[in-house]
């Protein structure tokens, strides 16, 4: 999770909301890092966890990620959710909850859904606490 807080650091000082992701294999090692880059890459698809996730599918040579874990610093969207499911991720470990956006424990509580093909085993609140200190600075200082 602490790469995952840099990645989000460098999406803050990017201008971008701080998310920040990181995909891992079997044996712990990083397979592929992004941080969120919407605003730069116009492109409202581009989040940390897209982003890895299309990273790590290319340098891994498949689709299914089934092996892998990701750590992100922010609850997923419902768009990430379903990402994080069409790839297998075996487990999902994330920070800061996020009650207007999350799709995980909030919203449509995406893995629960009957029609989820794949959840992963959660694990929920690592690193939460910096995670929910970089979003507060970012969006109060953008104010």
């Amino acid at each position: 999770m602490e790469t995952a807080l840099l990645e989000a650091q460098a999406a803050a000082a990017r201008g971008e909301v701080p998310v920040g992701c990181v995909i891992t294999d079997a044996e712990r090692r990083i397979v592929a890092r992004a941080g969120n880059r919407t605003r730069e890459l116009n492109d409202p698809t581009a989040h940390a966890e897209i982003l890895a996730i299309r990273a790590a599918a290319q340098g891994l040579g498949q689709e299914r990620l089934a092996g892998c874990d990701l750590y992100v610093t922010l609850e997923p969207c419902a768009m990430c959710a379903g990402a994080i499911s069409f790839a297998r991720i075996r487990r999902l470990y994330y920070g800061a909850d996020d009650p207007k956006g999350g799709a995980v424990a909030h919203g449509p509580r995406f893995f629960s859904q009957p029609t989820c093909h794949h959840a992963p085993e959660l694990y929920d609140g690592i690193g939460a606490e910096a995670a929910g200190d970089l979003l507060r600075d970012f969006f109060r200082q953008k104010r």
